[in-house]
């Protein structure tokens, strides 16, 4: 099936979107995106006129593919609320098109309980064990790629289970949040009604859960776009490019180190949101995907 795109009014970018590090899950073959979204394999390609998608084993649902690709966001209007410097205008110019992914909530808190001191590479391989261990199999294209297992499946498991995936000290998180999800005690579908501060709380709460990840599972997969997550990269956008909006003292504090207090984290996460408004998210995702490929 196709989505045709006009350029001007719905500007986006397959190849920025899917590899900006905000997913683990999709691979690009050939000119073809595959990932796994809703229990189903997704295949994507871009080309001038716009998107051409197939799903397995389910009919291709162009609904779904526009929502989970936030093609109804107005990006336009977005850059323009949060174009306030040199630094992101460049970002923005540079991956015009990137848009965040409207992720499943509860693959994207697991993701993110994996991320914690890992590399992209790393954590794409520890949620891909998880889901080939655990995940229902679907076949498409001659290629085998898995579902993410639900609540009740990692709820039942013991850290031994676990230990096959990689996962060291986070198997036990991730067994203690899923049965808590499991059981009804968290639903993170409530959490979207939330507002930002209330649902970072209840977050909060959860094993394994820290600031950055909660502002993760927040701006990915619970509509808060003014979530701010701090990360290395951010920390070092702060200190050097927004270097004017802290204490000196603190910038000379916070720069040399190479993590930062829940205090800290909450000044500069703070400082993005008020700076760059309800959309600060996206400034996050462009400043981030900027220095890190700026890097190499």
């Amino acid at each position: 099936m196709e989505i045709k795109l006009d350029k001007q009014k719905v500007p986006f970018s397959l190849d920025h979107t899917l590899d900006c590090g905000q997913l683990f899950r999709w691979q690009k073959i050939g000119d073809w995106w595959y990932g796994v979204a809703a229990d189903n394999v997704i295949k994507l390609t871009q080309n001038e006129e716009g998107l051409i998608f197939e799903a397995f084993p389910d009919t291709p649902n162009r609904r779904f593919i526009e929502g989970y690709l936030r093609l109804d966001d107005d990006l336009p209007s977005i850059f323009s609320k949060i174009g306030k410097d040199e630094h992101i205008q460049e970002a923005i110019r540079r991956f015009c098109g990137l848009r965040l992914i409207r992720q499943e909530p509860w693959e994207c808190l697991i993701s993110y309980i994996c991320a914690t001191y890992k590399s992209i590479p790393a954590i794409k391989k520890m949620v891909n064990t998880i889901s080939r261990c655990y995940g229902k199999r679907l076949t498409f294209n001659c290629i085998d790629f898995y579902t993410f297992p639900e609540p009740a499946t990692l709820a039942q498991l013991t850290c031994k289970d676990l230990e096959g995936c990689g996962l060291g000290f986070r198997a036990e998180r991730i067994v203690e949040t899923s049965k808590r999800v499991d059981s009804g005690n968290l639903s993170l579908e409530a959490l979207k009604r939330m507002d930002y501060v209330e649902a970072k709380r209840e977050l909060l709460d959860l094993p394994g859960v820290g600031h950055k990840v909660a502002d993760c599972v927040l701006l990915f997969s619970l509509e808060k776009l003014e979530a701010f997550p701090i990360d290395v990269w951010i920390k070092r956008a702060a200190t050097n490019l927004y270097a004017s909006h802290f204490d000196s003292s603190f910038i000379k504090r916070v720069s040399g180190k190479g993590s930062i207090t829940p205090k800290e984290y909450t000044t500069i996460a703070q400082f993005g949101r008020e700076y760059f408004g309800n959309y600060a998210g996206y400034a996050q995702e462009y400043l981030f995907h900027y220095l890190r490929t700026k890097q190499h």
